[in-house]
């Protein structure tokens, strides 16, 4: 059986790049693009690259254009999904790729983002270890509302999970963390222009202040079994995509004597059975470049025995597992089929 799929918010990256990967799914097929101020332009303005859809002619985001499809992709900023989605019937899977019903915490949600909170719908990251030592995926097989995660928290959230899970870590974690131009978005601030970005690097929403902030303490919190806080420092990277993130917290006193082997061994066991989360043999660390393209996750550990803390250092493409990848995966679980159909498990090189 084959599935038609409408992709509202087609004209920016995370709408292009769920396209991308549609186009090569044999069971997912696209059906009616949308976009806000875009509406009414062919796609190949936007997506050149996309070539068997190059003359599709945008639609303006309205419930009558994504009506008649088995799956809506929101691919739209934040703030912009909650009320197209609650028109939408409850037998259409719907993935909001925005923030919109990710928090389950509606303070969170005014804190960061302001507004009135949509609620919460099932979160979409199959590989997080929860502290009852299910993953996550349980809670989307078969649904029709998936909140897709945001990039950042899914390379933090799947880097430290395992840790706090097995009960080794504190409760407070540190996150230095890299991303690519695109995941601001299609934005037109002189700030994301190449002349600003090549050859520099420079942080942003220091001191707290990011938005992904709660989203990782959400998750991190639900692996532990109690309350995590995670500072998160995130930078921008000259580079188009890819986010890489390291990513530390205190090994726990009562297990300073376990040799850094076992402490490997956790986060091996945890991800011995996912195909789209690699533990890199010893000594090999993770690299944007590997990752690009491919729907992975690659992971490094080591223990700083000087301060006893265990460092996760997490490789991802923001756009492919960290936002449509993500969603196809999800889409994939929640419709029946196999998990890993139509999803890139080898990155673009060099």
């Amino acid at each position: 059986m084959t599935f038609r799929v409408a992709v509202a918010g087609a004209s920016g990256y995370a709408g292009g790049e769920v396209l991308r990967l549609l186009l090569g799914h044999p069971e997912l097929e696209v059906g009616t693009l949308t976009a806000a101020a875009s509406a009414g332009t062919r796609l190949q303005e936007h997506h050149p690259h996309l070539h068997p859809l190059r003359d599709r002619v945008l639609l303006p985001t309205t419930v009558e254009s994504l009506s008649g499809h088995d799956v809506v992709v929101l691919a739209l900023p934040h703030g912009a999904s909650a009320s197209i989605a609650a028109q939408l019937p409850d037998d259409v899977l719907v993935l909001d790729c925005g923030a919109d019903h990710r928090l389950t915490d509606g303070g969170a949600w005014q804190e960061f983002y302001g507004g009135a909170h949509a609620g919460s719908w099932p979160y979409g990251l199959p590989e997080l270890t929860r502290a009852d030592g299910r993953k996550q995926r349980d809670s989307v097989v078969g649904v029709r509302r998936i909140a897709v995660p945001g990039c950042y928290p899914t390379a933090v959230s799947l880097a430290l999970a395992p840790g706090y899970a097995a009960g080794l870590l504190g409760p407070e974690a540190i996150v230095v963390a890299a991303s690519g131009a695109s995941g601001a978005g299609r934005t037109t601030k002189a700030s994301f222009t190449a002349s600003e970005v090549m050859g520099s690097m420079s942080p942003y929403g220091i001191g707290g202040l990011h938005r992904h902030t709660p989203e990782m303490e959400q998750n991190l919190s639900a692996a532990a079994g109690l309350p995590v806080a995670v500072s998160f420092s995130p930078t921008l990277a000259p580079m188009p995509r890819g986010i890489l993130a390291t990513c530390s917290a205190a090994l726990l006193p009562q297990h300073h004597d376990l040799d850094d082997e076992a402490v490997r061994q956790t986060w091996q066991q945890a991800y011995a059975d996912e195909p789209f989360v690699h533990v890199l043999p010893s000594g090999t660390w993770p690299r944007t470049a590997d990752v690009q393209g491919s729907n992975l996750v690659a992971l490094q550990l080591a223990v700083d025995r000087r301060v006893n803390r265990v460092v996760v250092v997490a490789a991802v493409d923001n756009l492919t597992k960290g936002t449509a990848g993500g969603a196809l995966q999800c889409a994939n679980l929640a419709l029946g089929l196999p998990e890993t159909m139509g999803l890139p498990v080898v990155g673009l090189a060099p």
